[in-house]
């Protein structure tokens, strides 16, 4: 096999590129940076295919859909009636706040758009506070959007939301003292394992979750293989049924699995102006730690919680990142959870459509003028 062809053959490429994504997720978790088998990967794999552009990098869609569903299958174990009790006694105020901070995001993202002439739609995806894979995936299904520019303002976001939250609440603002630390780097996935077995139950929870999850992408659900394992499994679990906890190398794998996919996504040489992007991002992911840091302030007075307890459940991270500090600064982790919750379905629900109705809207208006 001639130099030409090894680069062009598809195993090749896609051992290569496995390689640069557990090589980058083992640096970022020796290096105790955040979420480190996502960012890891999905950095070293965006490096990797600028650097070896004649192997051109490969990794499959289907196995990015394959951490999906795991990513779903564990969003839906959260689910559990203690979590229901909460959504139902603070449902209004859940609904509330999540528009109020959808429509803080939309006011931030019409005035970035107005002062910079980038569209208005692809900041606007850019700042929505969801789930960086939801997201991504999200814009992928949307026409007019550049993915390069909105997954460039969600990984800024990401950053700056674990590094600021924990610095924030241990500061001297929040009055939690020293007892407690969580570095940044540190804010990870917790264990998942509880002794109970895997198998055969999960083979039957894999089957239904991957049944349902390409039922869904064929009647145009949104982000049908995250949202159709998480419906799945959050069903069955209230049901009843058992369903097993998955080790935190499977988080760890599915992380890298949606990581690799985003990492060949990158394209910055796309973006025209670098300085100006920076900007944007650092302006739109502070605009959003102000705004939650404000709403914050209102659902303490509207319902006594602590300070930590309300900035975790409305700050637009990750949900098992902010359920981890408020278990260590003793918050209620349920109420943390149970905010972070309803944004996640609110946003995989609701925006896509509202989104596209809204672009729709624009693109009328603007054949008018």
């Amino acid at each position: 096999m001639n130099k030409q062809a090894l680069a062009e053959h598809a195993a090749i490429r896609f051992l290569i590129t496995f390689l640069l994504a557990v090589i980058g997720g083992i640096v970022f978790n020796v290096l105790h940076l955040p979420i480190p088998w996502m960012l890891g990967s999905m950095i070293f794999v965006f490096i990797g295919s600028k650097l070896f552009q004649s192997v051109k990098p490969l990794w499959p869609g289907y196995i990015r859909n394959t951490g999906m569903i795991i990513v779903g299958y564990t969003f839906g174990l959260s689910f559990t009636l203690s979590t229901l009790v909460q959504i139902k006694r603070q449902l209004p105020t859940m609904i509330l706040m999540t528009l109020l901070l959808l429509l803080f995001c939309a006011i931030i993202a019409y005035l970035i758009a107005k002062a910079t002439g980038i569209p208005y739609a692809t900041v606007l995806t850019g700042s929505i506070p969801g789930g960086l894979s939801q997201i991504i995936s999200l814009a992928e299904e949307t026409k007019g959007i550049d993915l390069t520019i909105v997954t460039f303002l969600q990984i800024s976001r990401l950053m700056m939301i674990v590094i600021c939250i924990p610095i924030l609440i241990f500061s001297p603002l929040f009055g939690i003292g020293e007892a407690h630390s969580v570095l940044p780097g540190n804010v990870a996935a917790p264990a998942l394992t509880h002794g109970e077995p895997l198998f055969p139950i999960l083979l039957v929870f894999a089957v239904l979750c991957t049944v349902c999850a390409v039922i869904s992408e064929r009647i145009k659900l949104p982000t049908p293989y995250l949202l159709a394992p998480l419906l799945v499994t959050a069903l069955l679990h209230l049901s009843g049924v058992s369903a097993p906890e998955l080790p935190v190398s499977w988080i760890n794998a599915s992380q890298l699995m949606i990581g690799s996919y985003v990492g060949l996504l990158l394209k910055p040489e796309s973006l025209k102006n670098k300085f100006k992007m920076f900007f944007v991002a650092m302006i739109s992911g502070l605009s959003l730690i102000s705004g939650s840091f404000g709403l914050s302030i209102l659902l303490r007075k509207l319902h006594g919680d602590s300070p930590a307890t309300s900035l975790l459940s409305l700050a637009p991270g990750g949900m098992d990142q902010m359920g981890i500090i408020a278990h260590e600064v003793n918050g209620d982790i349920s109420i943390v959870t149970s905010y972070q919750l309803f944004r996640i379905l609110f946003i995989l629900l609701l925006i896509p459509p509202l989104l596209k109705m809204l672009f729709r809207f624009m693109e009328r208006t603007r054949g008018r003028g």
